[in-house]
């Protein structure tokens, strides 16, 4: 190590090189001279040794898994080409995202809710009013009318008049026309609420936009499996819309309670992870990149950004009064949902990928040493001391750079 810090006798073609001191034959130097290059080396040992640290501990690069063993002080190594990967590691939540209101239409008074966390699919009771089931079908739009078939009569005629235009007939009335058969309902509404009941196993109808008779014998069927009154009809309150299964989450109001916006909440069924990435530094979060999600026991999982924000806000709690950075909520898919094993909430890690360097020289972190000149340098096999410049840190490594760098070249672990 004492050769890092001897003195450069200048040359004319001012290389980068230096010829280290050997022991025993460095000519005496002035008092003052070898007090400044005193302070000087263990200056200069202070920033080796914090440069070793930084390697380590994969501080101002990626914070993947560094090499197995790092090498020992005094050991060679060989510069070599490979790429470098700066992996970046923050905080998320593993859940399955925030509830949405269902949007019940029924009214009267909660008699039956289900337990928080249920999974309910199609054709599934999601809670009773008055005793009545509100049934889970799949669909986007909501229902927002009565489905039946309907019964029409004609507008009767106008009273009849005298010659007198003043003077109201004195006739009798005609005899009011008999009522007109059944008309279907039609509507996507229909069709969408047909689809789920063909679904079910209630058939004997065409699938279509028109809410037929036949639709109507159907309905009684499923409404006699519910142990509904056979009406036929299916009421604005009777079923609720999801695009698919969902989870149901906690009640907003107890059995007898009356039916509020919030009665009951739901997520979907698929666990995902949530990070608040800083808004400055959101760049990594592309959709369809891939991460690793690291679960509390430290299991690797792999995942993927699914969504990301378009508001920024202050991070939580914080109110914007301590001056952090806002943030965007990222949003990320398991698609193995068994690699989760059965953790369904909790904090967890998540690693992306930042910078990457394809094909430059490399040697561990470890191989560096600060030049007394300022910089740092690599000493090479026969001694020698020669500059480099460092690009990325990753997993232990470091890009190095220099007119006296080539792949293969041998140099030592300072000790």
């Amino acid at each position: 190590m004492s050769g890092i810090f001897t003195d450069r006798d200048e040359d004319e073609d001012g290389g980068a090189e230096m010829e280290p001191r050997q022991e025993g034959t460095a000519p005496p130097r002035a008092p003052g001279r070898r007090r400044s290059r005193t302070v000087l080396a263990a200056a200069a040992c202070v920033v080796v040794a914090a440069v070793a640290v930084v390697g380590r501990l994969g501080l101002g690069g990626g914070e993947g898994e560094g090499p197995a063993a790092p090498p020992r002080a005094g050991a060679t190594v060989t510069v070599s080409r490979q790429t470098l990967v700066e992996r970046t590691r923050t905080e998320g939540r593993l859940g399955y995202g925030a509830e949405i209101p269902l949007p019940v239409k029924a009214t009267g008074t909660v008699t039956w809710l289900p337990e928080a966390g249920t999974t309910a699919e199609r054709g599934d009771t999601l809670l009773r009013v008055d005793d009545r089931p509100v049934v889970l079908l799949y669909g986007t739009l909501p229902m927002y009318r009565e489905l039946g078939v309907t019964t029409g009569t004609p507008a009767p005629p106008a009273p009849g008049k005298s010659a007198d235009a003043d003077t109201p007939s004195t006739a009798p009335p005609a005899t009011p026309p008999p009522p007109t058969a059944p008309q279907p309902l039609r509507g996507m509404d229909v069709l969408q609420f047909e689809s789920n009941l063909a679904a079910l196993g209630y058939t004997g109808f065409t699938v279509d936009e028109s809410f037929t008779a036949g639709t109507e014998r159907a309905v009684k069927r499923w409404q006699k499996s519910l142990g509904l009154p056979e009406t036929g009809r299916i009421g604005l309150g009777d079923v609720v819309y999801a695009s698919g299964r969902i989870r149901l989450g906690r009640a907003g109001v107890r059995p007898g309670a009356a039916v509020g916006e919030n009665v009951l909440g739901y997520t979907g069924t698929t666990r995902k992870v949530v990070v608040d990435a800083s808004a400055l530094e959101a760049s990594w979060a592309v959709r369809g990149s891939e991460v690793t999600v690291g679960l509390p026991d430290g299991t690797p999982v792999k995942g993927k950004v699914a969504s990301v924000g378009k508001e920024a806000a202050a991070p939580d709690g914080d109110g914007g009064s301590s001056g952090a950075p806002p943030t965007v909520p990222v949003t990320i898919t398991v698609a193995d949902q068994r690699s989760l094993g059965r953790l369904e909430s909790g904090p967890v890690s998540v690693e992306y990928v930042g910078r990457t360097r394809e094909n430059v020289l490399t040697v561990p972190v470890a191989a560096l040493v600060a030049l007394a000149e300022g910089g740092h340098g690599l000493e090479t096999e026969d001694g020698r001391f020669v500059a480099a410049r460092t690009g990325l840190f990753a997993d232990g490594m470091v890009e190095v750079s220099g007119p006296s760098l080539r792949a293969g070249l041998k140099v030592r672990i300072p000790q």
